[in-house]
């Protein structure tokens, strides 16, 4: 991947030279203007740290770009050039609180242009106006009261997923395995897509969407932003088609408007009574299946991943697992209740999402000048926030490489030190239902097997997300009926 991502660094410096100049001519003016910026250095034009900070990720440690440039500036807040622009990167608790708690005060949400593009009708106002859209569209869905009742359809989804890929087989590769569960779970609560055949048309593409929109936006061909977009536009001519027969199979009676996400949005109209079209429809139920997907099949792997690893872990969420399986009636399903039982399995997914955040971090912008630990931020400039910069930091979590549950019981790692889901008014609204997908695959993985990895120094990439290099292959271990 590195050698052909100089060349095309190298071809972007040939085809974009005005842009460069203006940056550099940008650049120069603000550390001039402004004398009292963080510590650090922008890189070159355009690029900037850009190479680095993916390539720590691709050689399976991401935290290094973060942690390097601490020990270098002795500061806890330091200055780069990530995707083109000029940003400063807020790292530890003080960080993440300072940029959690100002949100749209001095600070808003950023996505890079390659969202706007992956996702065309962000274009038509902005990203962050299309953000608080969805915001108030989902918490009728995503709130715990509204998740309890689809608890019962996740297992029957889990159930069907272990019996057409992890029985009666021998070895299983998991992150595909972990991705095909979450995303027709996705599909199924948020499109009532029930059809394994039809589910299957349009999932493979979506491994190439995350890596396409944290992307450097090049668009040529081989580049992952490149595939993302073919990917997008892909998905979004298949998810038209349904949005089309939903239409009119509610105005046929044939659909409820309360089945699920896509229902209702057809249906919801703003204070001025218009609607959203279906483009936009098309392209919000892809970001959310986006990340209704990703980041969980990242955690659902990671869990395999330590749970063979760790035969003292494994047998103690066996054992409350099997306590909550032995209490039910032959086919009945999980409830909210053995949910909540499952106390020390979300401790177990806690530990896992410390050590392997599925979500490395994210961006805001700074809407005016501000002062942030006696540093100037510009106004216009991007500030990133990185879970790795508590979550492996032994201030927060002694010995941070090492796997303890325990870390998560009575109240917890102090606030904004655990991450996983982001903070704030922007913390990840689909939270709660990624913790319940998460503990029924868990349960519906232990009850049936035991596990030990085929790769026992399996590489881990970070391209966004942490993924294992060959995908996890285990050999699979029935417990016996």
């Amino acid at each position: 991947m590195e050698p052909l991502f100089l060349t095309l660094l190298l071809a972007l410096f040939v085809s974009s030279v005005t842009a460069s100049l203006f940056l550099v001519f940008y650049n120069h003016r603000s550390q001039n203007s402004y004398p009292n910026l963080p510590p650090g250095k922008l890189g070159l034009p355009y690029v900037g740290e850009s190479f680095e900070f993916f390539s720590n990720g691709w050689k399976g440690h991401p935290e290094k770009f973060i942690f390097d440039r601490i020990a270098k500036y002795s500061s806890q807040v330091f200055k780069t050039n990530l995707l083109g622009e000029p940003a400063a990167v807020l790292c530890g608790a003080a960080g993440n609180k300072f940029l959690f708690s100002n949100e749209n005060k001095l600070v808003v949400a950023w996505w890079p242009d390659s969202v706007n593009k992956i996702f065309p009708s962000s274009l038509q106002t902005s990203s962050k106006e299309e953000a608080k859209k969805m915001r108030k569209l989902l918490p009728l869905f995503m709130k715990p009261e509204a998740l309890q009742r689809y608890i019962g359809i996740m297992d029957t989804v889990a159930q069907r997923h272990f019996a057409s890929g992890w029985e009666n087989k021998e070895q299983v590769l998991v992150f595909p395995l972990a991705k095909n569960y979450t995303f027709s779970l996705a599909c199924r609560l948020f499109l009532s897509l029930d059809d394994p055949s039809h589910v299957a048309r349009f999932s493979d593409p979506f491994q190439l969407l995350a890596a396409g929109i944290i992307s450097i936006p090049i668009d040529l061909p081989g580049t992952p932003f490149h595939r993302g977009i073919k990917a997008s536009n892909f998905i979004r001519t298949e998810l038209l088609a349904i949005i089309r027969q939903r239409n009119k199979d509610l105005a046929e009676g044939k659909a409820s408007p309360t089945q699920d996400i896509l229902s209702h949005m057809l249906l919801t109209c703003d204070e001025n009574g218009k609607c959203m079209n279906e483009l936009d429809i098309a392209d919000k139920i892809l970001g959310l299946l986006v990340g209704g997907h990703d980041t969980a099949s990242g955690a659902c792997t990671f869990i395999v991943k330590y749970l063979a690893e760790l035969p003292h872990i494994y047998d103690e969420v066996y054992k409350e697992q099997m306590e909550i399986a032995k209490s039910k009636t032959p086919g009945e399903l999980l409830n909210w209740g053995d949910i909540q039982k499952m106390k020390y399995s979300w401790n177990v997914a806690c530990e896992v999402m410390r050590i392997s955040p599925p979500l490395q971090g994210g961006f805001r912008e700074a809407l005016n000048d501000f002062i942030f630990n006696g540093f100037t931020i510009p106004k216009g400039w991007k500030l990133y926030w990185s879970a790795n910069s508590t979550h492996k930091n032994p201030v927060y979590f002694p010995e941070p490489e090492k796997f303890d549950p325990a870390r998560f019981e009575g109240n917890g790692p102090a606030p904004y030190t655990f991450v996983p889901f982001g903070g704030g008014p922007r913390m990840c609204p689909g939270k709660e239902y990624a913790r319940l997908e998460i503990l029924v695959f868990m349960h519906n993985l232990v009850k049936r097997f035991r596990f030990d990895k085929l790769i026992q120094d399996e590489k881990i990439v970070v391209n966004p997300l942490p993924i294992p290099e060959k995908g996890l292959p285990v050999r699979l271990h029935p417990h016996k009926a």
